[in-house]
């Protein structure tokens, strides 16, 4: 019976890289949705309004979407699973067919604080990192993958992301059968894969 398997934590924590690796490990037997792919569309706003949303806020996302592609794979239906801009705030006129597998991996920063998408998780795991290293990736990252300012990242996360993280990311910790630590990406999905591999009943976890 097929599976799925929530990956949370903060932003810049390491959970997307850890669930890249493991649906690598895991290998056909994997598929992986991001929730950030679903983010609401916003093309209703202007640039500028949609520049000022607070992307961090749990309503951005579509959640229920997310939930019925992860039911339709898990009942062994294939999906079209949408694609975001995430520099024009717009949701992509293409999709991903994504096909089912034994493994449905869902990483997010909302994941595990939905209380819907944590009844179908058979595994719900948390990625704890500190602060200030969480910071300095998504400082990076944004300013590699998403061309932002150093200015404007630094604005969003005082105004919008750290807020977000204490009122909502952090608490939804307490959900997570098992916590991780995202120092080192290779040691936590050796952890992780043998978790899912028990979770599966494969013989060789």
């Amino acid at each position: 019976m097929p599976i799925c398997v929530g990956i949370a934590g903060g932003t810049g924590s390491g959970k997307s890289s850890v669930a890249r690796a493991l649906s690598k490990r895991l290998a056909n037997r994997a598929v992986l949705l991001e929730h950030d792919w679903y983010y609401r569309d916003m093309r209703h706003l202007t640039p500028e309004e949609r520049a000022k949303m607070d992307y961090d806020y749990p309503a951005a996302l579509e959640t229920p979407l997310l939930i019925q592609h992860v039911e339709e794979l898990l009942a062994g239906k294939a999906i079209k699973a949408p694609q975001y801009d995430y520099a024009e705030h717009l949701r992509r006129a293409e999709t991903i067919v994504i096909e089912p597998a034994e493994v449905v991996l869902v990483e997010g920063i909302h994941v595990l604080g939905d209380e819907m998408l944590r009844k179908v998780m058979a595994l719900k795991v948390f990625i704890d990192l500190a602060a200030d290293l969480r910071f300095i990736r998504r400082l990076r990252r944004d300013m590699a993958d998403r061309g932002r300012t150093v200015n404007k990242i630094v604005e969003q996360y005082l105004t919008q992301t750290r807020p977000m993280h204490d009122r909502f990311v952090e608490p939804a910790k307490h959900h997570a059968d098992l916590v991780l630590h995202g120092l080192e990406i290779a040691g936590d999905v050796d952890i992780l894969a043998v978790e899912v591999l028990k979770k599966l009943g494969d013989s060789r976890a």
